[in-house]
């Protein structure tokens, strides 16, 4: 692999000199956008998605202590977890239109982990998908035997998530550690290899594997006596809307990712409109984390009930006031 010397990039809206009125009334308009981006994700978004969170946990751990261990249960509370610590480091985007500044070692640093729960919760969710698939069409071979083995599953997974991880930490730049840089979590400053590595494994090969169930799904005939395919989906309405909202927000951001690779290879640092795009991704890319989290807690089962025995209490409590 061949080292490449990425100390000439820089974001447009640091680096162009603007002569004319036009492009300084350009780089103010996209950085408002920005902004009002950032601050309606930081007051709606977060609180929502990291209240939904804990609330979920709550009811997963409640329910394990339980011994009412479900295997979907299991990869739905990983699935959790990994969104609020990208929740949590989302907080990056406070500094918006600015960026932070640190050096090139602790932003590779911060992607590491990053990255580290974007794979994990993708993967995760693609076992989610195949214990569904699994419970509709009984499993056959040893392997499909293993894949309802969760805690198996997650293990194999968080393997594979630290070592892509670990590859993407180093296509983010071998040289230049102790230099300051303007920080995201996708470092502008990684190699092209990085956002390729990134697309192929965080979004094509999950996406596909997606697309493999859904066909299946809707395909496959189910064997006699199983649940209508309408009736199936109204089982397990949250995993099958978190698959296909993430779809669409992830093909969003990593085609910016994309974008972004191509401007490297022509050596150009793109407009301020093309920073601002990339920018609307990324927030959107965590909006769709908080999104998730509150579809698992109003429509996954155990969550629901959970919720439905909190309003019947409310009611018993107001109703003995009353009286």
């Amino acid at each position: 692999m061949t080292s490449h010397n990425m100390t000439w990039i820089s974001y447009p809206s640091k680096s162009q000199p603007f002569a004319s009125p036009e492009e300084i009334e350009a780089l103010i308009a996209s950085q408002n956008i920005i902004s009002r981006f950032m601050h309606c994700y930081i007051a709606f978004f977060v609180p929502t998605g990291l209240i939904a969170g804990i609330c979920i946990l709550i009811v997963f751990i409640k329910n394990y202590l339980q011994s009412k261990r479900e295997s979907l249960d299991l990869l739905l509370l990983h699935f959790t977890i990994s969104n609020m610590i990208m929740i949590f480091f989302s907080f990056t985007v406070i500094a918006r239109p600015d960026y932070l500044t640190l050096t090139h070692l602790a932003c590779s640093v911060l992607s590491f982990f990053f990255n580290f729960s974007y794979f994990s919760s993708q993967y995760v969710l693609i076992l989610a998908l195949l214990t569904l698939l699994l419970e509709r069409f009984p499993p056959q071979t040893a392997l499909c035997r293993a894949i309802q083995r969760p805690m198996f599953c997650v293990g194999l997974v968080l393997i594979f998530t630290f070592c892509l991880s670990l590859t993407e930490a180093v296509l983010v730049g071998t040289d230049n550690y102790q230099l300051e840089a303007n920080c995201q979590l996708d470092p502008l400053f990684a190699w092209p290899e990085y956002e390729i590595v990134k697309f192929t494994f965080g979004f094509g090969i999950p996406s596909l594997l997606q697309i493999l169930c859904f066909i299946v799904l809707w395909a496959k005939e189910a064997p006699a006596g199983a649940p209508t395919l309408w009736q199936h989906m109204r089982a397990y309405p949250a995993v099958y809307a978190i698959s296909v909202m993430g779809f669409i927000c992830c093909l969003f951001y990593n085609i910016m990712l994309l974008f972004r690779t191509t401007l490297k290879l022509q050596r150009s640092i793109g407009t301020t409109e093309n920073e601002l795009v990339m920018n609307i991704a990324e927030i959107v890319l965590f909006c769709e984390s908080c999104a998730s989290l509150v579809v698992i807690f109003c429509f996954h089962k155990p969550c629901k009930d959970e919720i439905l025995k909190v309003i019947q209490r409310c009611r018993r409590g107001t109703s003995r006031v009353g009286e």
